[in-house]
């Protein structure tokens, strides 16, 4: 028996900073045995730290993102210029993280892949997210896009469809481009976003090289009350901009499909840390006769000879996130998250969008995802909402009367917050209800120009791209589309023609779906093993 005026040891400072515990704190002793009747089991019901343990881990995995499932991110920080170009800022926005020259705002980005899984390879052919939280000093500004300034639709009446085109086969589970450009060739107004999406501007090389934008027009407000539209751009600095091709994603793809996630860690590890600066389109809030589209189209590009990039800020990456389920996993991002000074378009798009990422968020991550550190805002929160799952403090102000959750209220509840300006009131239109599409759709002029604009090289990969996938299409789908690319430039429909026959008329290109083909090679190049 140990001599009782023997000391117990006593744990130091540092071994109590690295105690296992459970989640209510409590130490936990064995981590390697749960409780058994003799060291055989059966295990007994009372095992609390293993039924917490098992049970944590059962719910590891929050639903995944329906889009932009696979991602990478990093926190930053924004710096304003103060300005619009050569012009004071408070001119277009009363929108206070822009108005002083130096003013730094933190801000958390996460980059994705849109169609596929959350470990899908990110050498596929997608377009890239760029969601940047701004944590500004009036609450948070979510602003929500891609790399491709464009996107495929106008209306978000057909975003679920496209998705669903988009995504693996409900039978199979295997994407299939015949579903795929089914989908674009029944939408012409996909044609411009095909040119770009199949072109090298289809595979950035990374994330960190590559641009970012808002694609939806939105409005910027200043004290009086004055509106103009905006489109937002982010530009790489000194990181420039690098695309591949599809034979160089390939190679890629064989070493690792973890590329793009890891040289944004490493980059920022090393203390490379990538820059961009955010630049505006500013266009007045009017129905522009003038153009041979309408400014609020999100499948358009806004001609930068008529409407310039203006540099406002530049933004800096400059720390990893600390945990990723945490940090880039339940970070939730909305189009509708605008601070004063900062509102909507009519943009159809823009505003299915706004209820759609919220009501997402909701539903993946919770009612209350706002009070995870990742989301909540550096500012000061209180409301009168209550309740919810997963809610972990109340939303009160310092000397707020928490008998009272509700407003108006004499009792010392929480009263509305002055205007910081007039409000913008946009005068609507006396026209009738309707289901139709914009009046200017001009579906194949842009996609043409776009194509006519591109390098040799990145047309030569476009054509070849299109044509390989049409190869795996019935005629029906792979003529209709063709005839759309007639539309935008003769000699582009050509060449995709052409392409295609070659492709076809290759007895080695049998099966034409690569899909199979590539099941067809296994099986060819498989060895034998025998059973063990």
């Amino acid at each position: 028996m140990a001599d009782d005026n023997q000391k117990q040891p006593q744990a130091s400072e540092h071994e109590e900073e690295l105690t296992l515990t459970n989640r209510q704190g409590h130490p936990v002793t064995d981590n390697q045995n749960v409780r058994t009747v003799g060291n055989r089991g059966p295990i007994t019901l009372e095992n609390y730290n293993f039924l917490e343990k098992i049970s944590h881990f059962d719910r590891e995995r929050i639903p995944e993102r329906v889009v932009h499932a696979r991602g990478a991110g990093a926190h930053g920080v924004f710096e304003a210029y103060g300005t619009a170009g050569d012009e004071p800022i408070s001119k277009y926005t009363r929108a206070k993280l822009f108005q002083e020259k130096g003013k730094q705002t933190p801000v958390f980005v996460r980059f994705s892949t849109v169609v596929h899984g959350n470990h899908s390879p990110e050498t596929l052919r997608d377009p890239r997210g760029f969601a940047t939280k701004f944590y500004t000093e009036d609450g948070n500004w979510d602003l929500v896009g891609n790399n491709l300034k464009i996107f495929f639709i106008r209306d978000p009446l057909k975003f679920p469809d496209m998705v669903h085109a988009f995504k693996p086969d409900p039978v199979t589970n295997v994407q299939d481009m015949e579903r795929f450009f089914d989908f674009l060739a029944n939408s012409p107004e996909s044609t411009h976003m095909a040119t770009f999406l199949f072109s090298p501007w289809g595979i950035p090389a990374n994330y960190r090289q590559m641009q970012g934008s808002g694609v939806n027009t939105y409005k910027w407000v200043n004290k009086d009350g004055e509106a103009v539209l905006i489109k937002y751009h982010w530009e790489p600095v000194e990181q420039g901009i690098q695309n591949l091709t599809q034979e160089q994603a390939n190679q890629v793809q064989g070493l690792d499909f973890n590329h793009a996630t890891v040289d944004l860690y490493d980059a920022i590890d090393r203390g490379e840390y990538p820059e961009w600066e955010l630049c505006v389109q500013i266009m007045s809030d009017d129905y522009h006769p003038e153009l041979d589209f309408d400014p609020l189209d999100p499948t358009k590009l806004w001609p930068e000879d008529q409407f310039p990039f203006l540099p406002v800020g530049k933004m800096t990456l400059n720390r990893n996130p600390v945990d990723y389920f945490t940090e880039v996993e339940q970070v939730a991002f909305g189009t509708g998250v605008l601070v004063d000074g900062l509102d909507f378009s009519d943009d159809k798009l823009l505003q299915g969008r706004t209820f759609s990422y919220s009501d997402t968020q909701r539903h993946r991550v919770g009612a209350n995802y706002q009070q995870l550190p990742i989301n909540a805002p550096k500012s000061n929160v209180a409301t009168n909402q209550s309740g919810g799952q997963m809610r972990y403090e109340p939303d009160t102000a310092p000397k707020q009367n928490p008998h009272v959750n509700y407003e108006p209220s004499s009792l010392g509840g929480l009263k509305e917050a002055p205007k910081a300006g007039a409000d913008h009131e946009p005068h609507y239109y006396d026209v009738n209800l309707m289901r139709q599409k914009l009046d200017r759709p001009n579906d194949f002029a842009q996609a043409g120009e776009t194509y006519r604009n591109f390098e040799d090289w990145e047309r030569n990969e476009l054509v070849a791209n299109i044509a390989a996938n049409l190869a795996q299409c019935a005629d029906v789908i792979s003529d209709k589309f063709i005839a759309n690319l007639q539309q935008a430039d003769t000699e582009y429909a050509q060449r995709v023609t052409d392409e295609l026959a070659k492709i076809k008329a290759d007895p080695s290109n049998k099966p034409l779906h690569r899909a199979n083909k590539a099941a067809k090679l296994a099986q060819e190049k498989g060895h034998d093993a025998k059973p063990y």
